[in-house]
């Protein structure tokens, strides 16, 4: 189903740090890359084709998730902060160009409060067109916890707590939404994926059976929403399951898989929504790899 781009980037060096994240602005043909390391740019811009464009570092600790919101006035990046400093345990909105916006969160608080919003190490965000927005966090703190914003920030509900039960997570590690009004979040620790009622929050269902070797770490829908591209950081691979329409969400079933390299560590993914190319934030090779779909 995918190929390697193998040109994709056209210089890898500009990769100096290790790379958690991977976001697609398939509106603007662009795609933002979040790394870490001391005295490394914390965000990385390239072109889709693969030139390095920019990189940024304002108010950024340790990037953990990202994600690009287009609206007919402007596009912004949304970036989650799992960082011990000053700046980490937050949600942050950014300019194309890094300019901070907006902060999520009590910067350098680690918390489980709604007032004020506290986050403790939030792993990843979905914006929908609406400006309405999806949190889960976090990636190991004392949350475990989905939580819905309204355009305005204000919670329009929350669901989780620690345990393996139904609607409980265990490190809740990525989120996305549906075209049909469903919330997919990998439930990492638990080794499943759960999936909510995006107006009411209500638990609908979740996948358990094909994750047994390693948990999901990463949900992105292929462009037709035929399909979710998981990554599986241990095992080294992208799982690409096919997503139910409407309706019940059934068992899960890998259609087809990409096995990496050894010690690869597939983290985070993104999908172009235009191109359907698949962009794999890997962070034991400390680089973004892009597949592009087989025609």
């Amino acid at each position: 189903m995918y190929k390697l781009d193998i040109g994709w980037p056209k210089a890898p060096e500009y990769f100096t740090g290790q790379t958690f994240c991977v976001a697609v602005d398939s509106l603007h043909g662009l795609v933002y890359v979040g790394q870490r390391g001391d005295n490394v740019p914390k965000v990385l811009v390239f072109s889709e084709e693969g030139y390095f464009l920019h990189s940024w570092n304002d108010t950024v600790e340790m990037p953990h998730g990202i994600f690009v919101w287009n609206t007919e006035t402007g596009s912004s990046v949304w970036l989650t902060d799992v960082g011990t400093g000053k700046y980490g345990h937050t949600v942050k909105q950014y300019s194309p160009l890094g300019k901070l916006l907006q902060v999520l969160g009590t910067p350098g608080n680690a918390g489980s409060s709604l007032i004020p919003l506290q986050f403790d190490q939030p792993a990843d965000i979905f914006v929908e067109a609406t400006g309405e927005i999806y949190v889960v966090d976090g990636d190991g703190g004392m949350n475990n916890r989905l939580l819905k914003l309204s355009d305005d920030y204000k919670e329009l509900w929350l669901t989780g707590t620690n345990g393996s039960g139904i609607g409980q997570f265990k490190i809740p590690h990525s989120v996305t939404v549906d075209a049909f009004g469903r919330v997919w979040v990998a439930d990492r620790g638990n080794k499943r994926i759960q999936v909510f009622d995006k107006v009411t929050g209500e638990w609908l269902g979740s996948w358990n059976g094909c994750f047994s070797e390693d948990g999901p770490y990463s949900v992105r829908f292929t462009a037709d929403y035929k399909y979710l591209i998981v990554a599986q950081l241990n095992i080294n691979r992208l799982a690409i399951l096919a997503a139910p329409p409407v309706g019940s969400i059934g068992d899960c079933a890998i259609v087809h898989s990409v096995q990496l390299a050894d010690e690869t560590k597939p983290h985070l993914v993104d999908v172009d929504m235009r191109s359907g190319a698949v962009y794999v934030a890997e962070i034991g090779a400390q680089q973004v790899q892009k597949y592009v779909p087989l025609s």
